[in-house]
């Protein structure tokens, strides 16, 4: 086989250079917005999730605001992943046209394309799951068992980005233990890589540890009424539809080719143990997403293989396969217009009969836009509403106002973009805007952005409440749309004594 290795660095710049130019469209999304400020408070963890992220995207915004450095991470990621695919493909005895194809199919696969557009835990994976995969791969076709260590360092940088990547881990060595390859787990180089992936993970485990491992919490209670979750079969189906309805038979064929691959068979083993164990734990359908790269990989070589006469084959699945990327991308890369994205959607889910509820994660998210697109939008607005307000307040009542928001995604808009307007830090009882405490506001004076002044779950808190006004911003998600904005003046119980209460993670 022709294996050129000048392919996975333009398999690579191709992919940075898409990525560059299409990702910073629209505006900042609610959890970028989040990260950014976690980022600003570091630590070793945070309620919801590890450091890496959120230090990241805050590194991307020293310098100020920027929609095109916080959107070139994710780009880096990506052009990362797509550079181990086509490494993946040789190692498994492709050449040039199973790298070609393998590099087509990771564009075309619109969850992995999204994890490359904007900043999010699951980007990181679109390097490190694969590149774990490689290295444990060669290890099994006779590389230096130190190798292990290296492997070891991946998974561990991995965990500080997402905790999900654990159970691929588990799913690889299970994998071995079913085959005969098992006999490299007898290495003390093989221990030394867990070691070293325990020794990065430590000290986000100390820091959940530290304050009563949050996650744990916060994973229960999206499982109680949060999430959606999905039956088996509507996952596995899930899985076709984000791996690109036209497109999915690549990687299936290299799920097959892995079976019938000795020194690849473990790899098939570790997808086919991975999947039901996502169902089990009522996962996201996106969740296992970064593990597909390694099928693409395999199902490259196998139409590789299949195709090696028949030239106009190859020609026709490469277009057929852009054509596929170029179907759904705007589901994945913020290119259209709000309006050419509403018309297109509807034409998209109209010809194909999928209701976009087919994909939704979670109860009570709706919007025009995809949900992802609608929570780019509004936060400008936000905050220039919130400064009005704390602006028009009097001079005394000013000094002593606390800007309190219903979940992390208002209250980190109002940190970002309050900057600009000199608001004070905005408070919030939602995941680690919780654990940042009341920052000394008593709570006497409060602009209450999406809230009642209490009314609902502590009657009498405030004596005197008014709605200012209700901010509708266009093209917003349905529980940001119409929210309301108010002032709220002589709380009853100072907020330092009702903090505890306020606490929800979720």
């Amino acid at each position: 086989m022709r294996r050129d290795w000048r392919i996975p660095w333009f398999a690579a710049a191709v992919t940075l250079v898409v990525h560059l130019a299409a990702n910073p469209h629209y505006g900042f999304f609610r959890d970028e917005l989040y990260f950014i400020i976690c980022g600003f408070h570091p630590a070793w963890g945070y309620v919801d999730q590890p450091p890496v992220v959120p230090l990241l995207a805050a590194g991307s915004q020293l310098f100020g605001h920027s929609l095109f450095a916080l959107r070139a991470l994710p780009a880096i990621f990506a052009a990362g992943g797509a550079y181990v695919t086509v490494l993946l493909a040789f190692e498994l005895g492709g050449g040039a046209f199973a790298a070609a194809l393998a590099t087509l199919a990771y564009f075309a696969a619109g969850v992995l394309e999204s994890f490359g557009a904007k900043v999010g835990p699951d980007m990181v994976g679109l390097w490190l799951w694969p590149l774990a995969a490689l290295y444990v791969l060669r290890i099994v076709k006779g590389a230096d068992p130190r190798t292990w260590l290296a492997t070891g360092i991946v998974i561990g940088f991995a965990i500080e980005s997402k905790y999900s990547v654990a159970f691929f881990a588990i799913a690889l060595v299970i994998g071995l233990v079913l085959t005969p390859q098992r006999s490299i787990l007898a290495s003390r180089w093989f221990l030394g890589g867990i070691a070293v992936a325990a020794v990065i993970a430590l000290p986000n485990f100390l820091w959940q540890a530290a304050h009563g491992f949050p996650m744990w919490e916060l994973l229960r209670n999206g499982a109680n009424g949060k999430n959606v979750i999905a039956s088996p079969a509507l996952f596995l189906f899930q899985q076709l539809l984000i791996t690109n309805l036209f497109t999915w038979p690549i990687w299936v064929i290299g799920l097959v080719e892995l079976f019938r691959s000795s020194a690849g068979r473990f790899l098939g083993y570790a997808y086919v143990i991975l999947i039901p164990m996502m169902m089990a734990l009522h996962a996201k359908f996106y969740y296992p997403a970064d593990a597909y790269p390694i099928l693409m990989a395999a199902g490259g070589v196998a139409i590789e293989r299949w195709t090696s006469r028949l030239i106009i084959a190859r020609a026709a699945i490469a277009a057929a396969t852009i054509a596929a990327w170029l179907f759904f991308a705007p589901f994945s890369l913020p290119v259209l217009s709000e309006q050419a994205m509403v018309n297109y959607s509807a034409f998209v889910g109209s010809a194909l009969h999928i209701h976009r509820a087919a994909l939704q994660t979670e109860h009570g998210r709706f919007s025009a836009l995809p949900e992802d697109w609608a929570d780019m939008h509004g936060w400008p607005e936000l905050a220039s509403t919130v400064a009005r307000i704390y602006y028009a307040l009097p001079a005394a009542e000013r000094d002593r106002a606390a800007v309190v928001a219903n979940n992390y995604g208002e209250a980190a808009a109002i940190d970002f973009f309050g900057t600009e307007y000199g608001l004070p830090p905005a408070l919030s009882g939602h995941n680690n805007y919780w654990l940042w405490g009341t920052h000394g506001y008593s709570g006497d004076v409060v602009i209450d952005v999406n809230g009642d002044c209490g009314r609902r779950d502590f009657p009498g808190l405030f004596r005197n409440a008014r709605l200012v006004t209700r901010l509708n911003a266009p093209w917003v998600i349905s529980y940001e749309q119409n929210i309301p904005i108010s002032v709220c003046t002589g709380i009853r119980e100072p907020l330092s004594e009702l903090w505890p209460k306020l606490r929800f993670y979720i």
